[in-house]
């Protein structure tokens, strides 16, 4: 398919949006992938190619929150393998589901994470205690929400944040930090699915790399110096945004 420059500059300056966004509370993928669809790309073909270009994002916050101590490669290696794994069984279900199922669960999704923000009122904070052990919420949690991205995406960072915070009882911002290197995971491997599967249109992704590695640099400089109670009332604004464009379109 033939895209415009015109059509190629603004796909590269909502991905440089995304990157940013995504870094600090997740989401970026119902910015770009609604673009990809507005572009004249078919369902599967916008997912697939949104995946080319998200792991620029991902991956340049992984490598800044690793680089900058935010979290060790030595506590993230085996959730990132859960993840992956998660994500291509999610992949490769979706090359065999109907997309229609993007308009049920995306909103399920979107809703539940704002709702739990808004309703639970400390819950940018982490309790005492974990709820669930490392090893457990490792093959269980992590791979689930991998399958999601995998098949869906939108959400993914946000999940992984809230997951992290509830279930494990890490502070908010380290697991937001945590959160961006099992979404690079989640990514590689659809991405890998997706290029097997022979769905990616590369000069559409190629160039909305670049605006999502310009963006996840800024927003990962702002990541480990925000405070985790803007983090709460960004992932909620997100959520709710998303939500409201996606029931609208």
């Amino acid at each position: 398919m033939e895209v415009t420059w015109e059509v190629l500059a603004l796909l590269a300056l909502v991905a440089l949006l995304a990157g940013c966004l995504d870094t600090l509370a997740g989401g970026g993928g119902l910015l770009t992938v609604p673009a990809l669809l507005l572009a004249g790309l078919p369902p599967l073909q916008a997912l697939a190619t949104n995946k080319l270009q998200a792991p620029a994002g991902t991956g340049m916050a992984t490598y800044q929150v690793i680089r900058k101590h935010g979290v060790r490669w030595a506590d993230v290696r085996w959730p990132m393998l859960w993840a992956f794994l998660g994500s291509v069984a999610g992949t490769v279900a979706i090359l065999f589901l109907s997309t229609d199922a993007l308009e049920i669960v995306i909103p399920l999704v979107l809703a539940l994470i704002a709702a739990y923000f808004l309703l639970v009122p400390r819950s940018h904070e982490p309790p005492a205690r974990p709820r669930m052990s490392d090893p457990v919420y490792e093959a269980t949690v992590v791979p689930a929400i991998g399958a999601y991205d995998g098949a869906f995406g939108p959400g993914t960072g946000s999940l992984y944040a809230l997951s992290g915070t509830a279930l494990r009882a890490l502070p908010l911002r380290r697991s937001t930090a945590i959160a961006k290197t099992l979404n690079f995971a989640t990514n590689i491997a659809s991405l890998l699915v997706f290029v097997i599967a022979g769905k990616i249109v590369w000069v559409v992704g190629g160039v909305m790399i670049v605006g999502q590695l310009i963006g996840a640099y800024v927003g990962s400089h702002i990541l480990l110096r925000v405070n985790p109670l803007v983090l709460r009332v960004l992932i909620v604004v997100v959520s709710l945004t998303m939500l409201w464009r996606v029931l609208a379109s």
